[in-house]
């Protein structure tokens, strides 16, 4: 069927959250109304999750999900359709039409609440993957919409900080007697900035994870937890001084300014300093000789042996990603491959492996992704083709 405008501004608020109760109600009769307008409502979804790479939290018992969507589904759906030339094709029953179909019944079988609420009570609910994601103390979700502007507010009501945007600002709060945290998780595709409650400020890059306490406790030391990348712009304060802890290693810094990129996925971990002196040392059993920073040097940890190594370089290079700007010297392809898979939030998959320890050089100042695979086609000769969203190397 063609479905109506109307129709469609409602799918569109509904997967946006940004639908009211009474167009909430709406859009659920049209889907009750008919099969075909069930079908309709699952393939937008599928729809929606190729050209937005969305993905749903799969949340529904499969026994149960199954016999609800074998009863609210008719078999001509499941079992053929008619392509552009008339001929009749028999599809198959996927995992893929599974996830979509069961979040059909969900919107058939929950209140109006679940998409309209910013908080999320469980990882049952269905949250886009893309999302920028708050975790409250309680283990509660809240979704962060970048062109928002809100008040945090704790379980107990009381405000907390504000949201501006991609920037959220904690207050300080006096006599605090133990520690709060929250955890703030950014997708790939997407930054965000935070003034924790001592003013200093984090801005923290695709594909990361920082938890913190709302406030800290004077006297005691002001740790952060790190997974990804992050630049660190630290006040001073001698008496409580700045932990960054990571998966293998910490920096400790009593006020500085310094970027930490510490992703789970890669062998070495950097930290590069810009102003101040920070102290970097292995968190493993097996104890390392720490090292004393000076700016303009980076400090790497190897996973594999713990070793703790510096040079001096750029820090342009290791900070431009703050301006969303790309640089890459001296780098193995497979690690440029990585970087932009973050940046863009685009899978990319390198058919040629000769491919992954070739070094190149380069630099983009907020370019869209189509320019970077040009430049290095152009300059290069390395081919790409695209299918199913999804960045193929040749």
């Amino acid at each position: 069927m063609n479905t109506n405008k109307a129709i469609k501004k409602l799918f569109s608020s509904y997967i946006e959250k940004t639908i009211s109760k009474e167009d909430f109600n709406e859009l659920k009769n049209w889907v009750n109304q008919s099969v075909e307008n069930k079908n309709t409502f699952i393939e937008y979804l599928r729809v929606y999750k190729v050209n937005r790479n969305i993905s749903f939290v799969e949340s529904l018992d499969k026994d149960i999900a199954w016999n609800k969507i074998i009863s609210r589904v008719n078999r001509p759906f499941l079992e053929g359709s008619k392509s552009q030339k008339s001929e009749t094709k028999r599809f198959v029953l996927t995992t893929r039409f599974l996830k979509y179909a069961a979040v059909a019944v969900v919107f058939l079988s929950v209140g109006y609440f679940v998409f309209n609420n910013n908080f999320l009570k469980s990882d049952k609910d269905l949250i886009p993957e893309n999302s920028i994601v708050l975790e409250m103390e309680d283990g509660s979700l809240k979704i962060l919409n970048e062109t928002s502007s809100n008040q945090l507010i704790d379980l107990n009501g009381k405000p907390i900080g504000k949201q501006q945007g991609t920037h959220l600002t904690y207050e300080k709060k006096g006599n605090n007697e133990k520690l709060v945290y929250n955890t703030l998780n950014i997708p790939y595709g997407k930054r965000f900035n935070i003034t924790l409650s001592d003013g200093t400020k984090v801005f923290l890059n695709a594909g990361s994870s920082l938890k913190y306490p709302i406030n800290f406790i004077d006297g005691k030391s002001r740790e952060v937890f790190l997974s990804g990348e992050a630049h660190f712009d630290v006040i001073k304060d001698a008496r409580n001084p700045f932990i960054v802890t990571s998966e293998n290693f910490d920096v400790t810094v009593l006020g500085t300014v310094f970027n930490v990129s510490a992703y789970p996925e890669d062998i070495v971990s950097d930290v590069v300093l810009i102003e101040g002196s920070v102290s970097m040392q292995s968190t493993s059993s097996l104890k390392t000789n720490g090292q004393i920073l000076k700016p303009g040097f980076k400090g790497s940890i190897n996973k594999n042996n713990n070793q703790i190594t510096s040079e001096k370089v750029n820090t342009g290079m290791y900070t431009s990603w703050v301006k969303g700007e790309l640089f890459f010297r001296n780098m193995p392809f497979k690690n440029i491959v990585k970087k932009l898979e973050r940046h863009y939030n685009r899978e990319i998959i390198v058919l040629n492996e000769n491919l992954d320890t070739e070094i190149f050089n380069a630099s983009f100042k907020d370019e869209p992704i189509e320019n970077v695979l040009s430049y290095f086609e152009d300059s290069f000769n390395i081919k790409h083709h695209i299918k199913n969203q999804i960045i193929y190397i040749n």
